[in-house]
């Protein structure tokens, strides 16, 4: 059986990222196209289907350090912000995004909350499983 630790993760999140635009549960919020994904950040994103593409890349990083809390994430997505001549200070990841990520996993069934956090269910340890084998060929 092939994992999800042993395949591209390129191509693993674009496969993942189409599965997840089935499901009718995950979809992008209205407020997303004006909104930056941190403090580091100057603009929002440009892709079309980011929501989906942060989506799979969530549900990957639940997978793959097993049950995580939404400030971990944010530190993960987190980036440098510049201050001009200043030097870099690093600044965590949007928390209302993920946080809304991880509710559209829920109500999926791909996600379950712990007291811990948030941790990957057997339907999305299979759906996970699945993509990685169709990757691998």
């Amino acid at each position: 059986m092939v994992s999800v630790r042993e395949v591209s993760a390129e191509k693993f999140i674009g496969r993942l990222k189409e599965e997840l635009k089935k499901i009718g549960e995950i979809k992008p919020p209205e407020w997303m196209k004006f909104a930056k994904t941190g403090a580091h950040r100057e603009r929002p994103p440009e892709q079309p289907d980011f929501w989906y593409i942060r989506s799979a890349s969530v549900l990957k990083r639940i997978y793959m350090e097993g049950t995580i809390g939404i400030e971990r994430l944010r530190s993960f997505y987190g980036g440098a912000r510049q201050h001009g001549y200043s030097p870099k200070h690093f600044k965590k990841g949007s928390g209302n995004i993920l946080r809304k990520i991880l509710q559209q996993l829920e109500r999926a069934g791909l996600v379950e909350k712990t007291k811990k956090g948030r941790k990957i269910t057997p339907k999305g340890q299979k759906l996970l499983n699945n993509i990685a084998y169709e990757v691998s060929k």
